[in-house]
């Protein structure tokens, strides 16, 4: 699900690089009194992910289209489940029950004021099979048709209103110009925010049904060559995806809190539809193909320019009549089993602390790029620590591997498997994830503030296959304008390379934002126009995102030093010192904003919290780094404890308002946006709704937030 990245402008062709120099490995790290011993365990690491062998697992896993639930799913866990055992890790397979549908019966027909018919879909994706080299996977037939996960069934047909990207700004300028969608079918394109707040938005308006049609001014022909000459999205690429109401909360829609296990009676389930997280009007994805004849017989008034995309005539608002859209859903929605795969390497310190990495491995369609790309990578970052197990090592903190499922239907896999253990995640010290692991050879991350510069440590230990360092590549990429992930913008406190912040979107969301494990994200990104399409397959990895697979090793070589780290160090790698410089701005720039809105809202008390925050991150990181002044390995502990309680605090009891699931004070996806993050989201949010009341509770809220974290900080730190 992870958000589709921001097309390059140039195709990424394979390429002969220079011969990768392996950096010189560190003689120190950030978190450990003796580093040594640690260097020769990473050297040993490094040299057994294979490029060969993550091509072969992902051309296994996407052998076959395998959606969640799916018997061919199901196949894909039982490879995963080989692979970790192969390893030497303690391995289970752990089913959940979870609401999903399935279509039934998908028909779009689209008529003009005298009742032509102007199209009838949605159309099949495909491709020349004679133009350069076809498509060898387009006519497999169990490829589902396009559809949105989470759209309700539906009978509709109304007039069209074309309402640009969807946003909240489209739909107040609609109100402006004078055009409502109440009652018709709006029809938006892919891009500025999450698919699922489009919908969202459209039903608070009282429109009747949504479509959302990939245009190619985002990602098909304006970017650059159709596949399967190029990269980009052809005329009949799909873009499927959850309308979930992510921003409310992820997860199965029926049991919000609550882990969805396969005995869990019905009784505990919310079936009601109305009270799910779910559009409750009809909801379809189209090709720019199918909905090219809908937006060109469109008349009223031409839009505003900003609003035009790159099909071949002006774009109008519509709503007069002149279009009539029928949308006819059928959707099949059922309690379905899905399947997590959870592989163990237990620790030695005796502790409850553990280090979780993960990656889900479901795909709407055959996803080599999103996700199992990602999932070759974990692959080979597991046969690395399985290598190190035959030659002695063992971990100090507990390492759990996860295969997470139906992560496109709304994070539901990894959702109720944090959802179902609540209790042990409290100490658990970290979550690594990645989604997306390979379209190209742009390395980005995003992140926690305390874990940024130990993302970048990582980097710089790394070969990139062009030579140098990941990191010395990530920071000449960024000084080219290559790279544009999740809202990496430099700030003041934070001038190195850029790592982004998390919204949402991926697997993180559940472990960071409702139970407060710091998290990182990491991928290699290109120019990728065939997200969530059948397209996504093998044949476009080969040709366009990794012809030779050194950027799936590493991205496990990557992946594995992020494990291996924060499994062994004897202090925990956080940098409170760079967070709480951020929530110093973060509060500033709120303030800032308030001020502009005219409210009448007190930042006094939060202002001293931050600034109490930032100070406190200043002392405790140099506590950290002064590893020998602490003592024994035993006296370790009760800092670590205190340095990740400190996220924990940072959670409200109370979470945000309106959607009180997501519980952190500092970072949450926006209600309005969904992917990108929104900081400070209680404070932020009221100053949107220019409501003061809330505003003053939420800063109360964060205040005590960061007052709570203060505290433990500085007791750490005495």
């Amino acid at each position: 699900m992870v958000r589709p990245r921001t097309a390059w402008a140039v195709p990424f062709l394979a390429a002969s690089f220079a011969a990768a120099q392996t950096p010189a490995a560190p003689k120190s790290a950030f978190g450990y009194a003796d580093f040594s011993q640690q260097a020769k365990w990473d050297a040993a690491f490094m040299k057994v992910p294979s490029a060969k062998l993550a091509g072969e697992h992902l051309k296994t896993l996407t052998a076959e289209p395998h959606w969640a639930s799916s018997p061919e799913d199901y196949k894909t866990a039982l490879y995963v489940e080989q692979k970790f055992k192969a390893a030497g890790l303690e391995t289970t397979i752990v089913p959940y029950r979870v609401w999903l549908n399935k279509p039934v019966k998908i028909e779009i027909t689209a008529f003009d004021a005298a009742g032509n018919k102007l199209m009838s879909g949605p159309s099949r994706e495909h491709v020349d099979p004679k133009a350069y080299g076809g498509d060898p996977f387009q006519d497999d037939p169990r490829i589902l048709p396009a559809f949105n996960g989470s759209s309700a069934s539906g009978d509709v047909t109304a007039d069209v209103v074309y309402a640009n990207y969807g946003t909240l700004a489209d739909f107040k300028k609609l109100d402006e110009l004078g055009v409502s969608v109440k009652g018709k079918i709006v029809i938006v394109r892919y891009g500025a925010n999450f698919r699922g707040v489009k919908a969202y938005i459209a039903q608070q308006y009282g429109a009747a049904g949504v479509l959302i049609y990939s245009d190619p001014a985002d990602d098909g022909y304006a970017k650059g060559d159709m596949y399967p000459r190029g990269p980009y999205r052809p005329a009949s690429g799909v873009q499927r995806g959850s309308v979930q109401f992510l921003p409310i909360h992820s997860g199965d829609p029926t049991t919000p809190g609550i882990a969805s296990t396969l005995d869990l009676p019905d009784s505990k389930r919310e079936l009601d539809r109305t009270k799910m997280n779910q559009p409750a009007i009809p909801t379809n994805p189209l090709s720019y193909q199918d909905a090219s004849p809908i937006l060109e017989a469109l008349d009223g008034p031409e839009t505003p320019r900003e609003w035009q995309g790159d099909l071949p005539f002006t774009y109008h608002l519509g709503g007069t009549g002149a279009v009539k859209v029928h949308m006819l859903l059928q959707q099949d929605y059922q309690l379905r089993t899905i399947w997590d795969v959870i592989g163990k390497i237990p620790g030695t310190d005796g502790g409850d602390a553990s280090v979780l990495a993960g990656n889900h491995r479901d795909a709407w369609v055959y996803g080599a790029v999103d996700p199992n790309s990602g999932t070759a990578a974990m692959l080979e970052t597991v046969h690395g620590l399985g290598d190190l197990l035959k030659q002695g090592w063992k971990p100090k903190r507990t390492i759990i591997f996860a295969s997470w499922d139906a992560e496109e239907e709304g994070l539901i896999g990894s959702t109720e498997w944090v959802e179902d253990n609540e209790a042990m995640l409290r100490h658990t010290v970290v979550y690594f994830n990645t989604d997306v692991g390979v379209s190209g050879p742009s390395f980005d991350s995003s992140a926690v503030p305390s874990l940024k510069q130990f993302v970048r440590e990582v980097t710089k230990e790394v070969s990139s296959p062009k030579g140098g360092s990941v990191y010395e590549q990530w920071k000449k990429d960024q000084a080219e304008g290559a790279s544009r992930r999740n809202n990496a913008r430099p700030s003041e406190a934070d001038t190195d390379v850029r790592i982004g912040t998390l919204g949402s979107g991926s697997d993180y969301t559940p472990f960071f934002q409702h139970v407060g494990v710091p998290s990182t994200d990491i991928g290699s990104d290109g120019p990728y126009g065939v997200y969530h399409s059948a397209f996504d397959n093998y044949n476009w990895f080969i040709k366009f995102a990794d012809p030779t697979f050194v950027y799936e090793q590493q991205q496990a070589r990557v992946f594995g030093l992020e494990v291996l780290h924060m499994a062994d160090a004897d202090v925990l790698p956080y940098d409170y010192k760079l967070y709480g410089h951020e929530v110093v701005g973060y509060v500033d720039a709120a303030q800032k904003r308030a001020i502009e809105a005219k409210m009448q809202v007190d930042f006094s008390a939060l202002t001293t919290a931050a600034h109490r925050f930032a100070a406190a991150g200043d002392t405790i990181h140099n506590t950290q780094a002064k590893l020998s002044s602490i003592g024994e390995q035993s006296n370790y502990a009760p800092l670590n404890t205190a340095l990740r309680d400190a996220e924990t605090a940072l959670l409200s009891d109370a979470g945000l308002p309106k959607r009180p699931w997501y519980r952190h004070t500092i970072y949450a996806p926006g209600e309005f946006t969904g992917y990108a993050a929104v900081v400070i989201p209680g404070v932020n949010e009221g100053i949107d709704a220019v409501d003061a009341a809330r505003t003053q509770e939420q800063i109360a809220a964060l205040t005590a937030a960061l007052n709570h974290a203060s505290a433990i900080l500085e007791d750490a730190a005495k």
